[in-house]
């Protein structure tokens, strides 16, 4: 049996989502086998996604962004689910990493050091990626984006490691026996931790 701290962080901007059946079978099995699970369902969230001036004046936090904060520090594993639009993230997920992987948070530039102090080590991850492109061709063809956007120039680079990653598509036009089976492949990736 388990004892991990797992956040859920849903990135669909709607709840009608195949992710959140995704979110909700990998809970259910995390659960089960013993691991503490806390959610964030980005869509429910009131927060702005736009880090209005950059890193050049402090944004202050709304109440959910903190509470966000909070809970990923709380974590020591983080399961991020979300679709793939246009080769990346949603603008709903993107926005809120802008918004909580802040300097002095997730990462530390340091006088006289060329890398980052990564602020979020010690946490592993997992990424449930649908989309409407065939994985391989995602991959093979694309240089599957929004995998690397997650798992190597923000995770990885605040400390989370390892990262792994579950394609699932194309969704448009699959069938519920696909669904079914890739519902299994998130249960069995939660049973793994």
């Amino acid at each position: 049996m388990g004892d991990r701290r797992i956040l859920l962080v849903v990135g669909h901007p709607s709840a009608q989502s195949y992710g959140s059946a995704l979110a909700e079978a990998y809970a259910e099995e995390a659960i089960r086998s013993g691991h503490q699970v806390r959610w964030l369902r980005l869509d429910q969230l009131a927060f702005d996604p736009l880090l209005h001036d950059g890193y050049r004046s402090e944004q202050v936090l709304e109440p959910d962004l903190q509470a966000a904060q909070d809970w990923m520090l709380w974590a020591d594993h983080l399961v991020f689910v979300y679709p793939v639009w246009w080769g990346s993230t949603p603008a709903l997920m993107k926005g809120f990493l802008d918004r909580t992987f802040l300097p002095g948070f997730a990462f530390r530039y340091v006088a006289d050091k060329q890398f980052p102090q990564q602020l979020l080590k010690g946490r592993s991850a997992h990424l449930l990626i649908t989309m409407d492109t065939p994985p391989w061709y995602f991959r093979w063809v694309y240089g599957a984006p929004a995998v690397r956007q997650m798992k190597v120039t923000t995770l990885e680079f605040c400390g989370i490691r390892p990262v792994r990653s579950l394609l699932m598509g194309p969704i448009l036009g699959s069938t519920p026996a696909q669904r079914d089976r890739w519902l299994r492949k998130a249960r069995a990736l939660a049973a793994q931790l």
